[in-house]
């Protein structure tokens, strides 16, 4: 059975950028990291991170639910919202039994989890939140967007680190295109700044320490004297349709969604194949998918970590399976790592390339490592019309998920 065609008709984001999406596009473009210190994180060896800044989420979710809500969740409430209305959709018209909800996340609500332990044992049980559970677990922003969006279609969290926003795409299609949606709203979120995990970050070695320097340009993505990872936090969201279905109801798609693909490395916890053999299938499962050639593929949004490993085995990976050169950027620079929300992000800020014919620069790069045989976007946007595109993303525990977008 030949599966159909899938639009992208909405899209919704929330970063340390900007709390919708053009005020995302207009500062990757910008290649401005807003990284800052964080009080929360006073004491910590990383004390810094890209947060999203500038809005009171409990009174944008409203003060009533938001108790409930932890502060990932609350991101994708928001940025769940700006996707359906974007798509000109409205849930108190459509039939909420064929409306999924795929939305995942890498870490949850480990940061409340935290917060929990420390009032259980300094405060006793009695002091802690009756939302504690709701807080934490996983799979409650797919279930807040399914309670708020009325969606009693099939609701899930994938969780395949971070990788898990191209995961979510993935399986949102999969629901389209057997027929047990008729729209799927997907995407990822994370937030996890906050001490544990970023002394657990600074530990494994993979983050990013500043030595007195400037902090906005300590993420460099391929650089010879990359330095590391820096944390950010956000979420994006789309909504997905058959291509039919949209254009029956005269929905206009910002992108198609043309092929995925998705391998494990089965290698080490943390570290990525170096030779990038595994992930390199991910990229051909997902060209196959969508019936191209490598040499189709017009611009690659990379996975691009600052990490010694994986920007290298990176960099091999694209060296060999795009040898025509297309431009590449690294939106990492500027928003930080988003964990899980990053793939679902970096496939929003493709098909926004698609849309705009722009692909944002590699914020703080001037050139890419010697050895790296890519072509990097640096300094400024580089304007060109792009048909065809990859995100790349690539997470703890090996986990490679590739999208292919398209056009209309």
């Amino acid at each position: 059975m030949r599966t159909p065609a899938i639009a992208v008709t909405g899209l919704g984001m929330i970063t340390p950028v900007g709390n919708d999406t053009e005020s995302t596009w207009d500062g990757v473009c910008a290649a401005a990291s807003p990284v800052r210190t964080v009080p929360a994180l006073a004491g910590c060896a990383v004390d810094f991170a890209c947060v999203v800044d500038g809005i009171d989420l409990d009174a944008e979710i409203g003060r009533r639910t938001a108790f409930r809500m932890g502060r990932y969740v609350k991101f994708a409430i928001l940025a769940a919202r700006e996707a359906v209305a974007d798509a000109g959709l409205d849930p108190a018209g459509w039939d909420g039994s064929r409306v999924a909800v795929v939305v995942g996340t890498s870490s949850g609500g480990t940061a409340h989890l935290t917060d929990q332990a420390l009032v259980l044992e300094r405060r006793g049980p009695e002091a802690t939140s009756p939302a504690g559970v709701l807080l934490t677990i996983p799979n409650m922003p797919a279930a807040e967007i399914a309670i708020e969006m009325r969606a009693t279609g099939p609701s899930m969290a994938p969780c395949t680190a971070c990788s898990s926003g191209v995961t979510a795409l993935s399986v949102a299609r999969d629901l389209l295109a057997t027929g047990q949606c008729d729209v799927a709203i997907a995407g990822a979120t994370e937030s996890t700044v906050f001490p544990i995990a970023m002394t657990g970050f600074a530990r494994s070695g993979a983050a990013a320490h500043p030595d007195g320097g400037d902090l906005s340009r300590l993420c460099r993505p391929f650089a010879a004297d990359r330095a590391g990872l820096v944390m950010g936090e956000g979420a994006a969201v789309m909504v997905l349709e058959r291509a039919a279905d949209a254009e029956a109801r005269g929905a206009e798609p910002r992108a198609l969604l043309a092929g995925t693909g998705a391998t494990t490395d089965a290698h080490h916890p943390t570290s990525p194949r170096p030779d990038g053999r595994i992930a390199g299938a991910a990229v051909e499962a997902a060209l196959r998918d969508a019936g191209w050639r490598a040499e189709d593929v017009e611009h690659v949004n990379a996975h691009g970590t600052a990490t010694e490993r994986n920007d290298a085995a990176e960099a091999a990976l694209i060296a060999r399976m795009y040898p025509h050169r297309p431009p590449v950027t690294a939106p990492k620079g500027v928003l930080g790592h988003c964990m899980g929300a990053a793939g679902a992000i970096e496939a929003g800020l493709t098909i926004l390339t698609l849309q705009r014919g722009v692909i944002p620069p590699v914020a703080n790069l001037d050139a890419p490592a010697p050895g790296f045989d890519i072509d990097c976007v640096t300094k400024r946007p580089l304007v060109r019309p792009v048909r065809r595109a990859v995100s790349h993303s690539f997470g703890f525990g090996g986990h490679n998920a590739v999208v292919a977008l398209l056009r209309p």
